[in-house]
């Protein structure tokens, strides 16, 4: 998927995320403190993927056949009788997970709670028309929308084309917008910050050249002593890469590196259910029980000769790092840590020795 931005507008009413005073302040003294409604409705006309995962890529890489034939999409679902693979709603309680997993269980109660209390405060945004033209617009345009029916037709040994096979929420009339986001299933999947960054600066800066050409070239020009006039853009390192993300407005940055926060705006849209990349198949795997798709329909597996940013590669890097580097980034994604229940990475000098 190609990279959108987004163009800030001013709200004076809401508390400034990650930079300004008094919250950015407070966050920062936090970080160096630190040492570094009712059951949701599951309509089966359509499933609605908020999604982050990764370096800020579509959530699951359902095949090809699963759009293959979709129709205009109706303001009003159709009757839920006979519909095969609709979830059931939930009696009280909204959607639950295994209780014998309690520390996922503690995580979502961290999330919910931390959502509710962050997401409470006056002047934040209720729904998608309480953000800025341009927070807006990045919200619906990665807000994935899917038909009911087309699960049935799935081809799971084809990849889906992210540019011509999927319709979002941006390519929708805003009476259809506001009808989904009030009554349909919607979740969202998040990653520890930090290795979601690493993640990205392997992905874009080690193996495609557009990301290279693009934003590796300038990134090495600006912040890279004696750096010729035409550099590659290939060699970019993480500390330069981080350089580059303290100097970057939040809401204008590429979606593969935007925060969560600005890229999903989890006060604007209630998502149902928050799922992890440490969980992902797990995760995405019950909420396609949820919304009961065909048992064909699963999770696809990785690739076997890839091997993901790992905690042990991000402490690796982030121990080559500078502190005040950390110090200024950090701040920028704080909300993704607090509203998501990642800790705050240790650097400590005893902790990078080990």
């Amino acid at each position: 998927m190609s990279g959108h931005e987004s163009a800030s507008g001013p709200s004076a009413s809401r508390p400034s995320v990650g930079g300004g005073a008094p919250l950015g302040q407070s966050l920062r003294q936090g970080i160096a403190r630190a040492g570094l409604g009712g059951p949701p409705l599951l309509l089966p006309s359509m499933l609605m993927f908020g999604v982050i995962v990764a370096s800020s890529g579509l959530l699951l890489m359902i095949e090809r056949g699963i759009l293959a034939e979709m129709k205009p999409l109706p303001l009003h679902p159709p009757s839920r009788e006979g519909a095969a693979w609709r979830g059931t709603v939930p009696k009280s309680g909204g959607l639950s997970l295994d209780s014998g997993d309690s520390d996922l269980q503690v995580r979502q109660d961290v999330r919910n709670r931390t959502l509710r209390a962050v997401c409470g405060q006056p002047g934040m945004p209720r729904d998608p028309w309480d953000l800025p033209v341009g927070q807006r617009r990045t919200l619906l345009r990665h807000i994935l929308v899917m038909l009911a029916g087309v699960l049935d037709s799935v081809d799971v040994r084809l990849k889906m084309d992210h540019h011509s096979d999927l319709v979002f929420l941006a390519d929708l009339r805003p009476e259809e917008i506001r009808y989904r986001l009030q009554h349909y299933f919607k979740f969202l999947f998040v990653r520890d910050p930090l290795e979601r960054l690493l993640s990205a600066y392997r992905n874009k800066f080690g193996e495609i050249r557009e990301y290279q050409q693009r934003y590796g070239a300038e990134i090495v020009k600006r912040y890279r002593a004696g750096a010729g006039p035409s550099p590659a853009g290939d060699d970019v390192t993480f500390p330069e890469f981080l350089r580059y993300l303290v100097d970057e407005d939040p809401e204008r940055m590429n979606e593969h590196w935007m925060p969560v926060y600005h890229l999903c705006q989890p006060c604007a849209v209630r998502y149902d259910f928050v799922g992890s990349y440490e969980r992902l198949e797990a995760d995405a795997n019950q909420v396609l029980e949820w919304v009961r798709a065909p048992p064909h329909v699963r999770f696809p597996a990785r690739q076997a000769w890839y091997r993901p940013a790992s905690p042990e590669s991000l402490h690796y890097h982030l121990c080559s790092t500078p502190w005040s580097l950390l110090q200024d980034v950090l701040p920028k994604y704080i909300l993704d840590f607090s509203l998501f229940a990642y800790p705050l990475p240790n650097v400590t000098r005893e902790a990078c020795h080990q």
